[in-house]
């Protein structure tokens, strides 16, 4: 029998929501029965567990990030994790959420293409309340604040790009933009649309359009955040388990920043020049981090992700294809315009 304590080496990745899973290496897990897990006081259901590796799933309910392994007479000390909290239900994201100046956060509910819903586009105010905030809309799908601190919003379903007032008031801002998806503006207010059927437009702020680039169509579609070197990173989610990240210099030449994904959604950079994707990575589905050189981990764990934005208060807000997810990372976002 083994009476030495159970000892935690280190938890992966550093954050989950619900739904998703701890890696927990370590020794002296195990006796004479399973491990058990704990995070905070709830028990998460465990998927593989021996004396040195216990796989935990992160149970609904669960709030404060300290785990803690027992193999059913001692618990190791606390490891401390990050863990999303639910903010918003009853949403349908298809991308990335977008964060005002203040730290409110808008998202979408999309419908299936050509649905009328009642809400396009939710607000999120500081305390998580959620109200509408466009309802004239169809198949609300990419967002993007612009340097004049407005919100835009594609429509997959009639390729315009609306203007949205700061009381939900609709304008066409752009129209003829295909399947529009995915949209960025860079630091010099041009505004980049992705048509998932194979092209990425520039819209100057005179609104004059060019066709900026061209890629392999998206059976989804077009994810787009401009870098902290003005360049465009592009994911576009292919039937391959192999996908890649793109990035397309400011002549519009496309080049791959990273292939190995499955599945990449919604991305955005942090102020180190990290960037993050919603993606699938060795089958573990999440936000993967890749550091600018090119390598690339795990850095959140849930399933469902299909995008992410940075608040000013430095948390990380997930958008899975149903509810919206504050996790505190302690990460300042790029500021990719002023």
């Amino acid at each position: 029998m083994n009476d030495e304590r159970p000892e935690i080496d280190g938890v992966t990745p550093q954050a989950a929501i619900p739904g998703g899973e701890f890696r927990i290496k370590g020794r002296h897990f195990q006796r004479d029965q399973r491990p058990g897990v704990l995070i905070g006081d709830v028990t998460a259901p465990v998927v593989i567990g021996s004396d040195s590796l216990v796989i935990a799933r992160v149970p609904e309910g669960a709030s404060v990030g300290e785990l803690v392994v027992s193999d059913g007479q001692q618990p190791s000390d606390v490891w401390n994790c990050e863990i999303g909290i639910q903010i918003a239900e009853g949403l349908h994201p298809v991308a990335s959420p977008a964060v005002d100046r203040l730290g409110a956060i808008y998202s979408t509910f999309s419908g299936a293409r050509g649905q009328k819903v009642p809400v396009a586009v939710y607000k999120i105010d500081l305390n998580y309340n959620a109200r509408p905030f466009v309802t004239e809309m169809m198949n609300a799908t990419g967002l993007a604040f612009g340097p004049d601190g407005m919100l835009y919003v594609s429509s997959r379903h009639d390729g315009i790009v609306y203007q949205v007032s700061s009381e939900g008031n609709l304008s066409v801002y752009v129209e003829g933009m295909g399947v529009a998806t995915g949209m960025a503006f860079d630091k010099d207010g041009n505004l980049f649309v992705g048509d998932r059927s194979g092209t990425i437009f520039k819209i100057a702020p005179n609104r004059q359009i060019f066709v900026f680039a061209t890629m392999e169509p998206s059976i989804a579609a077009y994810h787009l955040a401009i870098g902290p070197d003005g360049d465009l990173f592009v994911t576009g989610p292919t039937t391959s388990s192999f996908d890649a990240v793109y990035r397309i210099n400011r002549e519009g030449e496309v080049s791959v920043f990273y292939r190995g994904l499955g599945r990449p959604q919604g991305l955005a950079f942090d102020e180190n020049g990290n960037l993050y994707v919603a993606a699938s990575t060795s089958g573990r589905r999440g936000v993967v981090r890749i550091e600018p050189q090119g390598r690339a981990d795990l850095y959140l764990s849930g399933p469902g992700i299909v995008g992410l934005a940075f608040t000013p208060s430095k948390a990380m807000v997930v958008t899975t294809n149903n509810a919206l997810y504050r996790v505190d990372v302690g990460i300042r976002g790029l500021i990719s315009h002023s």
